[in-house]
């Protein structure tokens, strides 16, 4: 199995933006725990992270033949992209949906998930080891 961990725009501040919601690790400190993770049961892993939509949807395809599995944290485009919704299923590849923070316990807007209509499985609320979480689902 290769896997291919996606994450959506701000999650490259990480550390920086509202640490009292994201914690204060990094997103290199987060690729480092799941490069390790992977490592220790022989997975090889990929990551990509971005804050534009286009680029997003441009790596899920191109992940076509290539990954067996996606995990995906798509941060804000969770509620608004269709277009990420339509590249998962387009590719069909088993997904992984992550959030670091609780999203349903937040605002009103946030209970919405595009990608949730795709994924597999939906974790939330475990900070960085919801990732683990996901690999274990996409492992089992």
């Amino acid at each position: 199995m290769k896997l291919l961990v996606i994450n959506g725009p701000n999650l490259n501040m990480l550390g920086v933006r509202e640490p009292e919601i994201y914690g204060k690790g990094t997103l290199a400190d987060l690729e480092a725990l799941i490069r390790s993770y992977c490592g220790e049961k022989g997975v090889p892993v990929d990551f990509f992270q971005s804050n534009h939509e286009g680029d997003i949807v441009d790596v899920i395809q191109r992940a076509y033949g290539k990954y067996d599995g996606i995990v995906i944290n798509p941060a804000a485009y969770t509620h608004t992209s269709v277009a990420i919704l339509d590249a998962l299923k387009a590719v069909g590849i088993r997904t992984v949906e992550v959030h670091i923070s609780d999203v349903s316990a937040r605002e009103p807007f946030r209970q919405i998930s595009y990608v949730g209509l795709y994924a597999e499985k939906t974790v939330k609320g475990l900070g960085f080891d919801g990732y683990l979480r996901a690999i274990d689902h996409l492992l089992s």
